[in-house]
């Protein structure tokens, strides 16, 4: 069975192939900021269009800061199928020499350019989830709240359907794989990971939060139609590095 060794590695990696991974990375962080703050701002009231733009801001940067300080180790390391280990926490090993398998065979990406994809990910599905409670939670509960569901849900859950050793070295390793994905789960774009997670997540919480105050006695339009559909298309810009990045 053939496993590459790092020195190998470096000559399977194809600038193009960076290039676009870095290309992706943005569009994806485009859709966090400023994309989803303009299209969830735009539906709430005046007043609350900074609040929903600071939330989405300042969610992208701290979960980005999570991301390099754990969250990548957590999802990226094996060892276990449910979550990973610590052993790249702070990106301890990542390197301009280490490098990050793709879906092909023989084929990989500078390790730092996939850190920073994923990132992206890990950066705007928390911030999705507040669209659902709006204009009902304050700011610091919601930033703690995404510190903590970013860790015990999102993480894990990452690690359990995206990660696995690679194609290179999966015939030697057929158990280093996230749980889900050891069962054939194909989650190509964040289906699972993303969407479902975070959706579950805003039920869950529009629950908790309860009804707005004043529902159904005083009048709440959208502020803004114009900035949503801003967002809304910026977004639609964005998948273009969220799917076809995905393709790795």
């Amino acid at each position: 069975i053939f496993q590459p060794t790092v020195e190998q590695m470096a000559t399977m990696v194809n600038k193009g192939d960076t290039a676009w991974m870095l290309i992706s990375a943005a569009l994806v962080l485009m859709m966090a900021v400023p994309a989803l703050g303009l299209f969830y701002g735009g539906l709430v009231r005046t007043k609350n269009m900074l609040s929903i733009l600071m939330q989405t801001f300042i969610i992208a940067c701290v979960c980005s800061l999570l991301w390099v300080c754990y969250g990548y180790s957590m999802a990226f390391t094996g060892g276990s199928p449910f979550v990973g280990g610590f052993s790249k926490a702070f990106l301890s090993g990542v390197s301009a020499s280490s490098y990050a398998a793709t879906f092909s065979n023989n084929v990989y990406l500078p390790e730092y350019a996939y850190v920073i994809f994923q990132m992206t990910f890990a950066a705007i599905t928390p911030a999705l989830i507040v669209g659902a409670f709006a204009e009902r939670v304050k700011f610091t509960p919601i930033i703690l709240f995404c510190i903590g569901w970013s860790t015990l849900v999102y993480y894990p859950v990452a690690h359990m359907v995206w990660y696995w050793a690679g194609p290179d070295f999966l015939k030697a390793n057929p158990s280093d794989a996230g749980y889900l994905y050891g069962l054939g789960a194909l989650d190509f774009a964040g289906g699972t990971v993303v969407h479902i997670n975070a959706g579950i997540a805003g039920l869950v919480g529009c629950l908790f939060a309860g009804k707005r105050t004043g529902l159904n006695k005083e009048p709440m339009p959208p502020h803004s139609l114009t900035m949503t559909m801003i967002g809304a298309s910026l977004l639609w810009v964005g998948w273009f590095g969220f799917n076809a990045g995905s393709n790795l």
